[in-house]
């Protein structure tokens, strides 16, 4: 029988929930062939590290890494040192120089695909900060990721939001660096709801000129770029952006509300993938998956639309809280012993929104072993005084 846990509704209220029973979901025989998709994979802080945990990231490597194995397993890519790994939320560029170095090693070992962001978080936050600092900034990390055999996802940048003045200062900086790179790289775009100090990204508020001055990098530049991931929760501007890429660039979603149909297109475009919500919908999204690879759109569909709601609930606003559902649900499931995050960040979300992420995965077949689930819940219940 599956268990029955009393969960609180969002009234406060508890009431019993039975779980379902565990879906079994199928790995790939071979490399997924339908679509490029990268899993942006989250880091699991080691609880016993006696330091900062506002200030000083310290990584469980072995939980980490498994997690990563396990996300290959399924046929993903992983994107690394992105947001969903807290960068620059509580990781560092020191620390996801680390995880950058580890994380190619291991996909060298295990044959998984892989991209890293670069940035330019090494700058301390100020407004003395220069257009040549952050080229400088941008170059360190590039270089980094390529010298250790790594793709570069080029991130955007705090800094650089900060010290431009017009779209003219982002070509200026952009084209100083992919001229340098030495294999294509994947930009990125990431809205201010993720991150607000990104607000006026590509030097303008106004989401048609961003655009306009995106693409102008992107034809400029084009043998340079894979592709561009962007995150604005906007569908219709990624479709309408989509048809303006040129040849050969591809789009990768960064859409945590609309992916499904994103990812299957429309018959003429599809967008790739890369999301914060692969790493939590891993199982069901390696299904969809496969299902394309068969031509079997509605297997495709019933594999990854249970799965929208959960993400629409995990990445509500305050959208950049997304990252403690994340880690939640990768405790819940036994990828890791505990539920904390580096900078406390497993606090962001109330224990009614924990409840109700555990009810929209159990519904979406994502808890893997209903037990343990509820096992894991029950403490997390206590902590908040949920008897």
């Amino acid at each position: 029988m599956p268990p029955v846990i009393r969960l609180p509704r969002l009234d406060g209220a508890l009431e019993p929930y039975t779980m379902r029973q565990a879906v079994a979901w199928s790995a790939p025989a071979g490399p997924i062939r339908s679509r490029i998709a990268y899993a942006a994979a989250h880091v699991v802080s080691d609880p016993h590290a006696t330091c900062d945990p506002l200030s000083d990231a310290r990584l469980d490597w072995d939980a980490t890494l498994g997690y990563r194995r396990y996300l290959w397993s399924l046929g993903l890519a992983v994107a690394e040192a992105m947001d969903t790994a807290q960068r620059g939320m509580g990781l560092g560029w020191p620390a996801a120089r680390d995880l950058i170095r580890r994380s190619l090693a291991e996909a060298r070992a295990t044959g998984g695909m892989i991209a890293c962001g670069a940035g330019t978080d090494q700058l301390t936050p100020g407004e003395r900060v220069t257009l040549d600092d952050v080229e400088q900034a941008y170059e360190e990390q590039v270089g980094y990721v390529e010298r250790h055999g790594g793709r570069v996802i080029l991130m955007a940048s705090r800094a650089l939001a900060r010290a431009a003045r017009s779209p003219d200062d982002y070509r200026r900086v952009y084209g100083t660096i992919l001229r340098q790179v030495s294999r294509p790289v994947i930009l990125h775009w990431l809205g201010d709801m993720f991150d607000p100090e990104l607000a006026g990204y590509w030097g303008t508020r106004d989401l048609d000129q961003a655009m306009h001055a995106c693409l102008g990098i992107i034809r400029e530049h084009r043998t340079q770029i894979d592709g561009i991931k962007i995150s604005l929760l906007d569908a219709e501007r990624e479709v309408e952006m989509r048809a303006l890429l040129p040849e050969g660039v591809r789009m990768y979603t960064g859409d945590d509300f609309n992916y499904d149909r994103l990812i299957l297109g429309d018959g003429q475009r599809h967008s790739d993938a890369l999301l914060g919500i692969f790493d939590a919908i891993a199982p069901a999204a390696s299904a969809a998956l496969q299902a394309l690879d068969r031509g079997d759109a509605a297997g495709y569909r019933r594999a990854l639309a249970p799965t929208v709601a959960l993400s629409r609930h995990i990445f509500q606003p305050p959208t950049h809280a997304y990252k403690t559902g994340i880690v939640f649900l990768a405790y819940l499931n036994g990828h890791q012993r505990h539920f904390r995050m580096i900078g406390a960040a497993e606090t962001a979300r109330s224990v009614l929104h924990l409840a109700e992420l555990f009810r929209l995965a159990d519904c979406a077949g994502l808890l893997l072993d209903p037990e343990r689930a509820a096992e894991r819940m029950r403490p997390v219940l206590a902590m908040a005084g949920v008897e």
